[in-house]
């Protein structure tokens, strides 16, 4: 399968931003390397946020979700915290717009589903921010692999735990679905499937801080192709790297492995690969380029996070949240 589909022209395709905090910060930092993409429009629950947010970048600041799903825009990229995210995508599907909706997709996986089946009634493309896979250094390690294999992959260890975080942080709000797990485990997730294959079996333990969510957990997993041990915390210091097993070789994805720069492949016969692909504009402008050409090649899913992906990330995560005894408003 092939990490990009490229299109012949770059016919110009405007976002309307929802959601105006560092994540939405980040995106605009890579949407001037996307061919053909601009910022028509911008709203957020804060209207301090999204005055700031066009005053740096342009669009018109738009005082409600309504006005910017009204406005002349092709798709929506949506940066809100996943509490939202189900409602959110959701009337933007309605208005006619096509979704990138940051990691998680939902707050669970009843969500999604609710979330694909309108994708199904509108035809519109939905794609889940699962950033890692879209990467210079994850492309071109997969390519290597082809003609330079480790062998069959069977275990995958990963993780990160970051204590440095503010304790105002939306991650620690438990009105926001917020927690490890949520928006830190969900690239676990990613990776554990899409070396190993479809989940069999979840363990996972944790414990929880003063505002109700999970600040560490820990994770493992069987899979249809072998096994997946993973941490995620806030109160912890452990930014890591990845190690993918196989049984030529293993891989190491040198930290921060979610944001991947660095790998190292050392083979059974001794021999060691260096590879180095560095990435520029802080990274999201890569999958912004892959869902804008989906979107001129009418296409309703991606190839590389398609649509059963996103469906098995989420109900890992549930299941552990359920484990550890995580449960949203709601639920």
């Amino acid at each position: 399968m092939n990490y990009s589909q490229p299109t012949t022209h770059h016919l110009p395709i405007k976002f309307g931003v929802i959601g105006c905090g560092r994540i939405a910060h980040r995106f605009m930092q890579g949407l001037p390397e996307v061919p053909g993409a601009s910022l028509a429009a911008s709203w957020s629950r804060r209207a301090e946020t999204v005055n700031a947010f066009a005053g740096q970048y342009g669009g018109i600041a738009c005082s409600s979700l309504d006005e910017l799903l009204a406005s002349d825009i092709d798709a929506v990229y949506l940066a809100t915290l996943p509490d939202s995210h189900a409602e959110y995508c959701i009337r933007a599907l309605h208005a006619g717009k096509h979704v990138l909706c940051e990691k998680p997709a939902t707050i669970n996986l009843p969500q999604l589903d609710k979330v694909l089946a309108v994708v199904k009634e509108t035809g519109l493309l939905f794609m889940e921010g699962m950033k890692p896979p879209f990467y210079p250094l994850y492309v071109k390690l997969k390519k290597h692999l082809k003609s330079d294999p480790i062998g069959d992959v069977g275990y995958v260890r990963a993780g990160s735990s970051v204590a440095d975080i503010s304790n105002d942080h939306p991650n620690f709000s438990y009105e926001l679905a917020g927690g490890s797990l949520m928006g830190i485990g969900i690239y676990e997730a990613f990776l554990a499937i899409d070396w190993l294959g479809s989940t069999q079996a979840v363990q996972a333990m944790g414990h929880f801080g003063p505002t109700g969510i999970d600040t560490f957990a820990i994770f493992q997993t069987k899979h249809s192709g072998g096994y997946a041990q993973v941490y995620t915390g806030f109160d912890l210091h452990g930014k890591g790297d990845a190690l993918i097993s196989g049984t030529l070789g293993h891989i190491t994805i040198h930290k921060n492995w979610w944001n991947p720069g660095r790998a190292t492949i050392d083979y059974l016969d001794g021999r060691s690969v260096e590879i180095n692909e560095p990435f520029i504009a802080g990274g999201l402008n890569y999958e912004t380029i892959h869902f804008c050409d989906l979107i001129r090649n009418c296409a309703t899913e991606s190839p590389i996070i398609p649509h059963e992906m996103s469906r098995q990330m989420i109900a890992m995560i549930d299941e552990a949240r359920k484990q550890v005894g995580l449960k949203f408003i709601g639920e």
